[in-house]
């Protein structure tokens, strides 16, 4: 795994996730704008994250829902800005992609936007069956 720059650190310790910074971040990012507080609290009970510190504050996630064994869902990934630029987002994917929980699984899906430059360098592609793929989708659901 790649090395991090001095200060910063990766943990997937439920503990320390700070679940009031992290949707700090959300409500105001465009897939998640509006979230309450109760359901980023909820989510991360749910799921497998990874939290990215820099001396002990939280400034990043990456967060997987999974049932570690044949599925994987990944969302929410993010570095705030001031922290951007240090290779930290790749050192997140790098952390979920080698978690022995994540390994063999059959299918690993992500939504984004704009960020498929960085998750191409990790293997994602686009659909290789997109038609067989539905969603019930409700983009207003946290206003």
């Amino acid at each position: 795994m790649r090395e991090l720059p001095p200060g910063y650190e990766i943990s997937t310790d439920p503990a320390r996730l700070d679940a009031a910074a992290i949707h700090a971040y959300l409500s105001r990012s465009y897939w998640a704008e509006g979230i309450p507080l109760a359901v980023v609290e909820r989510s991360l009970e749910g799921s497998l994250a990874f939290g990215l510190y820099h001396q002990g504050r939280q400034v990043g996630l990456a967060r997987v829902i999974t049932d570690r064994a044949t599925f994987a869902y990944l969302c929410d990934v993010y570095v705030l800005e001031d922290h951007r630029g240090h290779g930290l987002g790749e050192a997140l994917m790098e952390a979920m992609q080698t978690h022995p929980d994540l390994q063999n699984l059959r299918r690993q899906v992500l939504v984004t936007r704009d960020a498929h430059q960085l998750y191409r360098r990790f293997g994602w592609s686009s659909l290789a069956r997109g038609e067989g793929y539905m969603e019930i989708l409700k983009p207003d659901v946290y206003r």
